[in-house]
């Protein structure tokens, strides 16, 4: 039925982490400012050696529920979802948790028990049942977007894979160069930048946060160019990475093109909250030659040659 069916393959899972170490409280370190990013490379460094890629699995969100880490799973392919499971049914993961764990709070051990389970499916219990498995997390849909949090953490982590790679001429996606990195303590509190004014046609605007109107305008006037929009700002926006575009398609099909440029531009908004900017609608509009819509949502009127 999955294999033979036109949707993409989506599945959830929840993967429980406990240390069995008295002196270490993995919610504890979580929820500490310094400690947070450590963790955070952590995990994400053991899922990509259970997928065999760095983007093999989302993180939608960590939640610390004493005395578990729980961290949600989102899968976009089932044999990406098979080799996860390999890897957990084998210990691999663990193993691979403990040692980068180990490596990014610098101490001598991270003692783990971990559990898995897809809704209300206990996935111990039947690890060499794999396709029942994963039957269990395919009908677990994710219920969220990638919290804000969770999305900063991955853009820091991003921005430092890219600038070793422009320094190495290592390819941006292998996993050894994501291993190499030292991951800078952000200051408490700090979050992500956010440029307070731009430029567009040597004029100086406000970068305030696109609005309910900008929403509608784009959605009505976009057309079927929403997608390459979308496809730009997909670059800095863990949502809308491949499938999320494609599958937007589908899902709104039968609605028309505004219904599908108008939940593109909902996920943007919602997944990056106040970083979803008119500056960077704009310049999106701009790469793909939307000069005219971008004019319309900065109140400009467009001149004779705007294409």
């Amino acid at each position: 039925k999955m294999a033979g069916s036109s949707t993409p393959w989506i599945g959830s899972a929840y993967l429980f982490l406990q240390s069995t170490c008295k002196t270490i409280a993995l919610p504890a370190l979580y929820e500490s400012s310094q400690k947070k990013p450590c963790v955070f490379k952590a995990l994400k460094l053991a899922l990509a050696d259970s997928t065999g890629s760095v983007n093999g699995v989302d993180m939608l969100k960590v939640h610390c529920s004493h005395p578990h880490l729980i961290v949600q799973l989102k899968f976009c392919k089932r044999e990406t979802c098979r080799r996860f499971l390999q890897s957990y049914r084998e210990g691999a993961l663990q193993k691979s948790l403990q040692s980068h764990l180990q490596l990014s709070l610098a101490t001598t051990t991270v003692p783990l028990k971990v559990e898995l389970k897809a809704g209300s499916e206990h996935l111990d219990k039947m690890l060499k049942d794999e396709d029942h498995c994963l039957e269990c997390i395919y009908r677990e849909k994710p219920d969220r977007l990638p919290d804000e949090e969770i999305t900063e953490l991955e853009e820091c982590l991003k921005s430092l894979m890219l600038h070793q790679s422009t320094n190495n001429n290592v390819a941006g996606k292998d996993c050894s160069s994501l291993k190499s990195l030292a991951w800078p303590y952000p200051p408490q509190g700090s979050s992500l930048p956010i440029q307070l004014t731009f430029i567009f046609q040597g004029q100086q605007f406000d970068n305030r946060t696109i609005t309910p109107d900008d929403h509608q305008k784009f959605a009505k006037s976009v057309s079927k160019k929403w997608k390459q929009v979308g496809r730009s700002l997909q670059k800095c926006c863990r949502a809308l990475r491949d499938p999320a575009i494609d599958n937007l398609a589908l899902e709104y099909d039968r609605e028309g093109l505004y219904e599908q440029a108008y939940q593109m531009l909902l996920r943007f908004i919602q997944s990056e909250g106040k970083k979803a900017t008119i500056a960077r609608l704009v310049a999106a509009l701009e790469e793909n030659g939307l000069i005219s819509l971008a004019e319309e949502l900065l109140g400009l009127h467009p001149s004779e040659d705007c294409s």
